[in-house]
């Protein structure tokens, strides 16, 4: 018994010794010129692209593998010279058996804090579009057949490695735009594992910056097999994005001076090519808040509209286009519906169609946010399409639709000013109006039972055919338009009084407005031009 435990801690540190001895080996055994001259031959045919880096050595511990230093893969011409990758240090490990039977065969190579560019150009080309085009499908083949080792002239990216793993790295995406502008997006903390096959597996996850979210991907699967290019190879992936704020985001494509926040919760299989990736899913942000300055506004300028949870349902990406058939939020009391469509080209183009508003409370949106001189409050309900670019919203709204608002008050300085002056000024032609209506009738807040009618705008200016105004003591019927961003109007107005009307002509700014009443005769235009001063 004695014996035999004697001969088998033999064994075990003979084993042992020429194990340790077989390691120690290794250094000796690879030729370090001819294996960096097959790993930037290889990865350069592999990638269609330069590879480079300043030296190789041989590590034995805590597995043999030999070591890249300063490594960098080079761009596309067509996008600049900058390193497409950049690293300090990459691990490419050594299969120990082939290399102790004279074979030199790679497992996997790691990538410690790489630094990655994704460039897309004003033409909506990618600068990986060029990636693989010198030996793809040979990379394929390699890695249906497993490892290739240095003497079988095995060629691609499989005969370099069976797997890539990529850890704390950084990916920088920059879409450039008309007359030097960039967007710029970043992926901290990326860590990938890539296994080659007859299609290339990955999974991982990443922190998307601006906006610190995570970003996690599984099943993801590249079939290289056929493809020409990376940026061809047909993509399939599960994606979830969670995040606690898309304020820093939303800002890219938005601009600083309206700020939205809220938390995000997606779920998206993506789809499509490398190139050009599809999604499809559903999204939700919780609380979403906008908040912008308002110069209007009494003190505090800066002002907030809180939603409810807002829900994207059928929510897809293609070729720049963000689109979802179901988008439902509420404020206060109301509700919203709509399909969406952004298209992000030099900006955010917003599309609303399918567009129903159900009870919204305008004295939240009108007053206590935008402070507008023509607020009214009341209950809204509206039906119709919207349309605009997120930086410039009064000058590039358009859409059309009709609207109702319930029982509610004129509330805003301006319009109350304006409806006053047309009901003095035609005093001064219907002395029943002016006994009908007393001028101090708005001095305050005035109540009226409905306003309906039908809208019109077209980059920026809006029109109303049929704008009716329903009180107790009048109606008022309004056809023109109003421009958003000068607010310069040009109404024609018919104030009913129940014994009599009054037409009137509206120009102007609201802070400046003119009114002429018909009709019109020397005399009364002198007396008109005299009340008119007393207005501005």
């Amino acid at each position: 018994m004695k014996r035999a435990l004697r001969w088998t801690v033999g064994v075990l540190v003979a084993v042992a010794v020429l194990a340790l001895a077989a390691l120690v080996a290794i250094p000796f055994l690879v030729d370090t010129p001819r294996m960096q001259t097959l790993i930037a031959s290889g990865a350069s045919q592999a990638l269609g692209r330069p590879v480079r880096f300043a030296s190789i050595s041989v590590a034995v511990f805590p597995w043999p593998a030999v070591e890249l230093y300063a490594l960098e893969i080079g761009e596309d011409p067509q996008f600049g010279t900058a390193p497409f990758l950049k690293l300090d240090t990459g691990r490419l490990a050594l299969r120990v058996r082939p290399l102790l039977a004279g074979r030199v065969e790679f497992g996997a190579l790691t990538l410690t804090r790489p630094g990655i560019t994704i460039i897309r150009n004003p033409d909506g080309q990618l600068n990986i579009a060029s990636l693989g085009a010198g030996d793809l499908r040979a990379g394929a083949r390699a890695g249906r057949g497993g490892a290739a080792g240095a003497g079988t002239g095995g060629t691609g990216a499989a005969a370099l490695a069976q797997s890539v793993r990529i850890e704390k790295g950084t990916v920088t995406y920059v879409a450039r735009g008309g007359a030097g502008a960039l967007t710029r997006y970043r992926a901290e903390d990326v860590d990938l594992t890539l296994t080659a096959g007859a299609a290339l597996r990955f999974d991982g996850g990443a922190r998307l910056q601006p906006g610190d979210l995570t970003v996690r991907i599984a099943e993801g699967r590249l079939a290289t097999n056929g493809a020409r290019s990376l940026a061809e190879a047909p993509l399939s992936a599960l994606v979830s994005v969670e995040g606690k704020d898309v304020g820093a985001l939303v800002a890219l494509g938005a601009g600083a001076a309206t700020s939205v926040s809220g938390a995000v919760d997606a779920r998206l299989t993506v789809g499509g090519t490398l190139g050009a990736p599809t999604a499809a899913g559903t999204a939700e942000l919780a609380s979403p808040r906008i908040t912008q300055t308002v110069p209007a506004c009494p003190e505090p300028k800066g002002r907030t509209l809180a939603f409810g949870t807002l829900r994207l349902a059928d929510l897809s990406w293609d070729a720049g286009r963000l689109g979802s058939r179901a988008v439902t939020t509420s404020v206060g009391g109301g509700t919203i519906a709509t399909g969406l469509t952004v298209t992000l080209d030099h900006g955010a183009r917003v599309a609303l169609d399918n567009l129903a508003v159900k009870a919204l409370p305008l004295e939240t949106v009108l007053v206590d946010f935008l402070c507008l001189g023509y607020a009214v409050s009341g209950p809204l309900d509206l039906a119709g399409t919207l349309a605009f670019d997120s930086v410039r919203l009064a000058k590039t709204l358009s859409g059309a639709g009709q609207l109702r608002i319930g029982r509610g008050r004129v509330v805003g300085r301006q319009a109350l000013a304006l409806i006053g002056g047309v009901v003095r000024i035609g005093g001064a032609v219907s002395s029943m109006l002016s006994a009908d209506v007393p001028a101090s009738l708005f001095t305050s807040p005035v109540e009226f039972d409905s306003i309906t009618g039908t809208y019109q705008i077209a980059n920026g200016v809006v029109s109303t055919r049929d704008l009716l105004y329903v009180s107790r003591i009048m109606k008022v019927a309004v056809v023109g338009e109003y421009r958003l961003d000068s607010g310069r109007m040009n109404l024609d107005m018919v104030v009913n009084h129940g014994r009599g009307e009054v037409r009137a002509k509206v120009t102007g700014t609201p802070a400046s407005p003119s009114i002429r009443v018909a009709p019109s005769t020397k005399t009364l235009e002198r007396g008109l031009r005299e009340l008119l001063k007393r207005f501005r």
